[in-house]
């Protein structure tokens, strides 16, 4: 019996070591850059690794340089859309051929065998001559001609602050494959998915230019009138550089993180030189706070460059618009910084999840805001996120809501795909607080960095850790919030009130069901907490609270009866915080003045 259950439990251990796996991909990436046309010509190898248990017949790339085209589906849902983004608008349609972008795939090879290959828009599709077997892998070899386009939506040259050259997207990338097949999406103007790997980047351009770029700097090697630059990033889904012969580079040295911050921007004017100079010290705080609130930054650079079109995350950099008042310039820096821990380190598939992109990118902020900076942001003490909360509100009384669910591409408009991924996401992340407990969020939330960092975790990975530690089931929770657009709406209603005793109701009005917490205030200002689980969580969080019997979800109201014998009641309140997302709080308080 024991060698029977030994083996079964080798079989056990054999079987959950094989039961995640993920693609990985190494580069090796050379262009010689051409400043004068805004074009250069590169070749790349690749070693390619297919940890899937799938046999592979195809390859796709993404090129994403050729959405800056007239008539590319960039364009034309830019030019469909009811709110196209104000940056793009139909500037794509207007594009002369010396401003567009594109890819021209000269060659490309498997194991040095030339191989047949379709360029539909923005994706490159690759017939493998020698099919990709589970746990092999293959060298791909390319060889193109690009053209960096006017500067539109992240990628381009010459931007509106002058920046010559923002290189976002700038490279044939491959595609990701995962337990639910490839995901070669069109670049529309969203967001990117793709395998972990190891960059080694050299590029060649005209001496005067400096480069910021993900990665550390190896060598940088005189050749002529030209520098060859190269790069080193490992473990990271993306690599981004920006050029300008006019930056100025600063660089401060974290001892304390192992973490070296550099800098990159203009010297503009005075005031943007002082803001930038400011903004040092106030990243370095950040780091050392992100650490300890939300896990360790696992890179020893990162470089916050001035370019792209407002503000943009990377690994180990960011574009930013640096032209900026002081507040505005730590805010965009201190987001886009955030997403090294929600996307370049835990890469989850935020075309179709950017609630955990954004939503969590933006709960963090805030809640880096309150704790470290808030003397420049001034946000409620007991509620962070009030002003999510506000714009949720108004929101959806522009009946524009869609599920959290949908496609960042096929939101019908701008502003649901952005309230919804910034805002609504955020105010999962306060509100699953409100459910299982501040303490057990932010303790899910580093163990949820740990356990996931450097694989691609989805919305039932996070959920898991969420109810390890809370030991509430939560399933419900994400199918109201994340799947629906059912809204959250609850009243008080005096049932009976006698000399010693009143009965109230509490009446579920939205669909989305949720625990109830109850204020009971005195007018000696004294109060009482009630709180009212549901049965479908099979637990409670922990709280000094009066706790009630379960809520049965299907049950519309739900009677509390209160003994007043003692004290005379000043005011009833349900979700005095206001973390929950209640639609109407005109309804949630009973005033006895």
């Amino acid at each position: 019996m024991s060698k029977y259950i030994s083996i079964l439990f080798l079989f056990f251990l054999s079987f959950k070591s094989f039961s995640y796996w993920q693609q990985r991909v190494e580069y090796k990436i050379k262009i010689d850059f051409d400043h004068k046309n805004h074009q250069f010509i590169g070749n790349q190898s690749l070693n390619y690794f297919n940890n899937s248990p799938d046999t592979l017949t195809k390859v796709f790339f993404h090129l994403y340089f050729n959405a800056f085209q007239p008539g590319s589906m960039m364009d034309v849902r830019s030019r469909s859309l009811p709110d196209p983004d104000r940056r793009v608008m139909d500037r794509i349609s207007k594009l002369n051929k010396n401003e567009i972008g594109f890819h021209e795939i000269n060659k490309i090879q498997q194991n040095g065998e030339d191989l047949n290959h379709h360029i539909q828009g923005t994706i490159l599709e690759v017939e493998l001559i020698k099919p990709l077997l589970p746990n092999q892998s293959t060298s791909l070899y390319l060889e193109y001609f690009s053209q960096v386009p006017a500067q539109i939506r992240r990628s381009g040259r010459n931007n509106k602050e002058g920046i010559d050259y923002s290189m976002a997207q700038w490279f044939p990338k491959m595609a990701e494959y995962d337990k639910n097949g490839w995901h070669a999406n069109p670049y529309i103007a969203r967001e990117f998915y793709a395998p972990w790997g190891d960059f080694d980047v050299s590029i060649s351009i005209h001496k005067n230019y400096i480069i910021g770029a993900t990665g550390i700097l190896l060598n940088k090697i005189k050749e002529g009138n030209k520098f060859i630059w190269n790069f080193e990033a490992k473990n990271v889904h993306d690599f981004v550089w920006a050029a300008d012969p006019d930056y100025i580079h600063d660089i401060l040295k974290v001892d304390s993180e192992n973490l070296e911050l550099h800098f990159y921007y203009q010297n503009t004017n005075s005031e943007m030189v002082n803001n930038w100079k400011r903004l040092q010290d106030d990243t370095a705080d950040a780091f050392r706070y992100l650490n300890k609130k939300f896990g360790k930054y696992p890179y020893s650079k990162y470089s916050v460059i001035q370019g792209g079109d407002g503000g943009m995350e990377y690994p180990m950099a960011t574009l930013i618009t640096g032209e900026r008042s002081y507040p505005s310039l730590l805010s965009v820096t201190i987001h886009e910084v955030l997403h090294s821990w929600y996307q370049m380190v835990l890469g989850t598939n935020e075309s179709y999840l950017a609630w955990m992109d954004e939503g969590f990118t933006s709960f963090a902020q805030n809640i880096t805001f309150h704790d470290e900076f808030n003397e420049i942001y001034n946000l409620d003490s007991i509620n962070p996120l009030k002003g999510s909360y506000s714009r949720y509100y108004n929101f959806i009384e522009t009946g524009l809501e869609e599920p959290l669910s949908t496609h960042s591409d096929h939101f019908s408009t701008n502003q649901a795909y952005g309230v919804g991924s910034y805002t609504k996401g955020a105010i999962f992340l306060m509100q699953l607080g409100y459910i299982i407990g501040e303490d057990k969020l932010f303790h899910g939330l580093r163990r949820y960095y740990n356990e996931w960092k450097f694989k691609h975790p989805d919305e039932y990975d996070f959920l898991r850790i969420m109810e390890k530690e809370s030991e509430i089931e939560l399933d419900w929770y994400l199918d109201y919030w994340v799947k629906t657009t059912h809204q959250i709406d609850y009243s008080l209603q005096i049932k009976e009130k006698q000399n010693d005793k009143i009965s109230i109701y509490v009446n579920r009005i939205g669909k989305m069901p949720m625990p109830i917490e109850l204020e009971v205030l005195y007018d000696d200002l004294s109060f009482e907490n009630y709180y009212i689980p549901l049965s479908i969580m099979r637990g409670e969080k922990e709280n000094k609270f009066i706790q009630l019997d379960d809520w049965e979800w299907v049950n519309k109201s739900y009677q509390i009866n209160l003994n007043i014998s003692d004290k005379k009641i000043k005011k009833i309140e349900i979700n005095p915080s206001g973390k929950m997302a209640d639609i109407d709080k005109s309804n949630n308080v009973i005033n006895f003045e």
